[in-house]
């Protein structure tokens, strides 16, 4: 039996994902991506994955760099998930970043970041899964995440105990 396409991401849309954007640069050219198929993989060594589709210009930089980071958007960052997911030709165009442990941007007032050297790029259909090896991260634990859920951005709050 063959899912329908439209019928699988309106079913996938039910679950609510925190909103990346993975960063890397190469030979003084940057590029970025919107992401929400990213997780934790392992804490020995401490691995993620984060999964790019094979047609987004993003993932040649990725492969030329050997090096990424993940920057887990607060939930007031909304604009540079929508900013990294565009077709704009210049991402960084009036966003302010640093420059992380691997010389890749880090992007001001996320929530979180890890950075991560490619460690394997596996296939996972349509996407590219990529596995990284973390060096580094940094969690500033005042902001809260980006949430997306159903096509639409929101936020956490927690449940009192």
């Amino acid at each position: 039996m063959t899912i329908d396409a439209v019928d699988f991401r309106k079913t996938l849309a039910r679950f609510a994902s925190g909103v990346t954007v993975i960063t890397m640069a190469v030979d003084g050219e940057m590029s970025g991506i919107t992401v929400s198929a990213f997780s934790s993989l392992s804490l020995h060594p401490p691995l993620i994955l984060a999964c790019i589709d094979k047609t987004a210009n993003a993932l040649p930089f990725v492969r030329k760099a050997q090096a990424f980071a993940v920057n887990i958007l607060a939930s007031d960052q909304s604009h540079l998930s929508n900013q990294f997911a565009s077709k704009m030709s210049d991402k960084f165009q009036g966003v302010t970043y640093s420059i992380g442990e691997l010389g890749q941007p880090i992007l001001e007032g996320v929530q979180a970041y890890v950075v991560c050297k490619l460690r394997e790029e596996l296939d996972g259909g349509d996407h590219a899964i990529l596995i990284g090896e973390v060096e580094a991260a940094s969690v500033d634990s005042s902001r809260q995440p980006l949430l997306y859920y159903s096509s639409h951005y929101g936020s956490f709050h927690p449940f009192e105990s």
